[in-house]
């Protein structure tokens, strides 16, 4: 289910079997590394649009969460946690946050079956067919990550 007025409907009325939540971390920097944060987000939205639809019903895709990538990284790793907390509280299981920034994989306090990362491909200069291929490849890996997610809290 996406941020989106129907999508939203259909959880509150479904609430209680949808217990995962979906964050993607979107990096933003105008600097020397512009080009490489705008790959990362355009790779991870497009990504948690494929996997949205294999999903849909039980999990949200909540709108991503974009920070500034020359922040400190505790900074980072703190606004993670409210983000987290305030997620659980309101009733999700599962929270897992869709990166393809390297830093995040460094947080070692982040658990790591919350964490979804996969690198980015350029996708610009890409066939829209070869595209596709790629994205279903990527979201067959991370079907496998979240399911182990889930198995770890049993």
């Amino acid at each position: 289910m996406q941020w989106k007025t129907n999508d939203i409907e259909v959880y509150l009325e479904e609430k209680e079997y949808i217990d995962t939540a979906v964050v993607p971390l979107i990096p933003i920097s105008l600097g020397r590394s512009i080009k490489q944060s705008v790959e990362q987000g355009e790779f991870i939205q497009l990504l948690s649009l494929h996997l949205e639809r294999q999903f849909k019903g039980r999990m949200l895709f909540l709108p991503a969460c974009t920070y500034l990538s020359d922040h400190e990284e505790s900074k980072k790793f703190g606004d993670l946690l409210e983000w987290e907390k305030m997620i659980k509280d309101s009733g999700f299981k599962f929270v897992f946050f869709l990166t393809s920034d390297q830093i995040w994989r460094s947080m070692e306090q982040l658990a790591p079956e919350s964490l979804l990362f996969i690198p980015s491909i350029p996708l610009n200069n890409m066939d829209d067919q070869y595209k596709q291929s790629i994205m279903e490849d990527q979201v067959k890996q991370l079907m496998k990550e979240i399911v182990k997610g889930w198995q770890s809290s049993y």
